[in-house]
């Protein structure tokens, strides 16, 4: 899909159904209670979120997160994805890829090879059977780096019943980039923080592509830790997201994979593993807030996203509409993930960006972003601007 620059200052309001009426709760409550003071408190806050959005937290936390968590699932049980069907057409479309990778693992990949690398990745085996031309095959993703493909992309639908669905992946290359854990101006909180959004206009030109983290920090069951401090306490068994102090991710259980130590710069924590040893977890179909959250159910088809590392060290990503968290695990394990965890969830949170150089003349910060997939609803300078939650970057190594 073709990029687009964004400014600064560009503005992109999106609201779902759901949200809009829980909206207009929280106007009613916050209008009767001697509590409007704090709603007007929340709309004002930092960040760019809309008033929706605003809305839906500030509800979360004032005791009310019963009702959201209520009207949502209602909201998602009369909407579910039908079944059967194809894409429609532009995603159909974007199933063919420009540059493929190597047809196996372990191809060199095309153009010169100038810097240390991953070898290309395998093609990821489709789920539903007369996979579409082009499903799972991998094409480039955004900026080369040192002359090579740093990332490549993928489309796939995530299970056998809701055919007209599409799940995108990405695949990285932490040879080539670098991982950065950037907190937002509200997510997780304990600032001030050496990465905190916006992203600088003095780092944009090093700036590969963004991807989201997982749930708010009360939510995630788990810590989060960067420049030697920790919000909330690292969790054993949770699941982990690591970046090392060269740069380079791992995904993970803390206290099994990783430990705090001279080796972490940075962890972000979120539920549980759903993917080990290659495998869906074996109990992502049971109902256990514990493991995968309390906002909404792990069965419940919507929004998800979730990132991986595979057995040579690449990471992972995938996001898309109508996953229950086992579709996800799924993805992520065809797509060569021995251990992934869960992002975040609902459209308003799950967003990959990948970004170019500005156009001849522009001014540095506009740059050219372009989404992994075309219906991810978070505006395009999402990380530009002062996002109220955490997000991972990738910058050029070279």
């Amino acid at each position: 899909m073709a990029g687009r620059r964004v400014a600064p200052g560009a503005r992109h309001w999106v609201t779902a159904g759901a949200r809009l009426w829980v909206a207009v709760v929280a106007l009613l409550v916050a209008g009767l209670t001697p509590v409007a003071w704090s709603y007007g408190h929340a709309l004002a806050a930092p960040g760019n979120d809309p008033l929706s959005i605003r809305s839906v937290e500030w509800l979360r936390d004032h005791n009310f997160a019963w009702l959201v968590n209520d009207v949502e699932n209602l909201w998602y049980s009369h909407h579910r994805p039908k079944k059967g069907g194809l894409p429609a057409g532009a995603l159909r479309s974007s199933l063919r890829p420009r540059t493929r990778a190597g047809g196996g693992a372990g191809k060199q990949r095309p153009g010169p090879q100038l810097r240390a690398h991953l070898p290309a990745p395998a093609p990821v085996a489709p789920i539903v059977a007369n996979p579409l031309p082009g499903e799972g095959q991998w094409s480039a993703l955004g900026q080369s780096v040192g002359g090579l493909p740093a990332m490549y992309g993928a489309l796939l639908r995530p299970d056998k019943v809701h055919t007209s669905l599409v799940t995108a992946v990405a695949w990285m290359d932490p040879k080539l980039v670098r991982a950065v854990g950037y907190a937002g101006v509200v997510e997780p909180g304990g600032g001030p923080w050496q990465n905190q959004a916006p992203i600088p206009v003095s780092v944009r030109p090093q700036l590969v592509a963004t991807f989201n983290s997982g749930f708010k920090m009360r939510d995630a069951r788990g810590g989060y830790y960067a420049d030697g401090k920790t919000v909330r306490s690292l969790r054993t068994g949770a699941a982990t997201l690591v970046i090392r102090p060269d740069g380079t991710p791992s995904v993970g259980q803390w206290g099994r994979d990783f430990q705090l130590g001279p080796d972490v710069a940075f962890a972000r924590q979120n539920l549980a593993l759903i993917v080990d040893g290659s495998l869906p977890a074996p109990d992502l179909q049971t109902d256990n807030p514990a493991r995968w959250g309390a906002t909404i159910g792990n069965r419940v088809l919507v929004w998800r996203s979730g990132v991986g590392v595979t057995a040579d060290g690449a990471l992972v990503y995938a996001a898309g509409n109508g996953l229950s968290a086992l579709s996800l695990a799924g993805v992520l394990a065809r797509a060569g993930a021995v251990r992934a965890m869960e992002l975040d969830i609902n459209s308003r949170w799950v967003d990959f960006f990948t970004y170019g150089p500005p156009a001849p003349g522009a001014a540095p910060a506009d740059v050219t972003v372009t989404k992994l997939s075309p219906d991810m609803r978070p505006p395009l300078n999402d990380y530009l601007t002062a996002s109220s939650r955490d997000f991972i970057a990738l910058l050029r190594r070279f």
